[in-house]
């Protein structure tokens, strides 16, 4: 699978979900998602850490840059839409593990997804709260105890992907981090519309919810210049 670097971030170029999970599957990748958010904003710490996995296009902004540089067929895939299409692809015949998000979440999470995919293998989960290291060397222990062949970790960037990474290290497996997935699979967050979403407007959606967005947003404005002025 081909990829681009955009601002110094390596950022594949899927032409199809199926694509870029068969290519993650196959090489036991850590999936770990792009928008013009960490393109614009990224430092020598987050490049590093994308660089070292699989950085794929999450958001419009990523899926534009890399159309820009000739990936015209890219297709933009939502993070928190890929690890449910990575569960119904394997559900059957592989197994999973889950960390991360409240107590309450996590259990709500396990729930919904066994009712959802019956027969569905779950070896292990827990919150995302792993307050010492110890907590941490217990996670990768009972990980490695488990052999799961796929683990989702929501905790927000870097830490996440840092925690997988550190994982990986005893225990090879398709990775991906979730942020806040499983708050929006449990309705404990609500995503935009179908509308907005299908339009790629999810953006504007969530700053009309949220005007204090502003600050966060304007920043956008820029990627999207500096895109025009061929910066990327």
């Amino acid at each position: 699978m081909k990829f681009e670097i955009l601002n110094g971030v390596k950022t594949y170029a899927p032409n199809s979900r199926e694509q870029l999970i068969s290519y993650a599957v196959k090489h036991h990748k850590i999936m770990v998602a792009v928008n013009a958010e960490k393109i614009l904003h990224a430092t020598d710490e987050s490049r590093t850490i994308i660089n070292r996995n699989l950085g794929y296009p999450d958001g419009i902004g990523a899926v534009w840059a890399l159309q820009k540089k000739g990936y015209k067929s890219t297709v933009k895939i939502p993070g928190c839409e890929l690890w449910l299409d990575v569960i119904e692809t394997y559900y059957k015949s592989k197994s999973f593990y889950l960390v991360g998000g409240k107590q309450d979440v996590i259990n709500t999470t396990v729930q919904k997804l066994k009712s959802d995919f019956e027969g569905i293998t779950i070896c292990n989960y827990r919150d995302g709260y792993l307050k010492t290291d110890d907590e941490i060397e217990m996670l990768i222990e009972d990980i490695v105890k488990h052999k799961p062949d796929v683990v989702f970790i929501a905790m927000g960037s870097p830490k996440q992907e840092l925690l997988m990474e550190r994982i990986q290290k005893h225990h090879i497996a398709v990775y991906q981090g979730l942020g806040g997935s499983f708050d929006v699979y449990t309705s404990n967050v609500k995503r935009a519309p179908q509308w907005w979403v299908k339009n790629n407007l999810e953006w504007a959606y969530r700053l009309v919810k949220q005007p204090s967005r502003i600050k966060r947003q304007i920043h956008l404005l820029r990627f999207f210049i500096n895109l025009h002025l061929n910066k990327y």
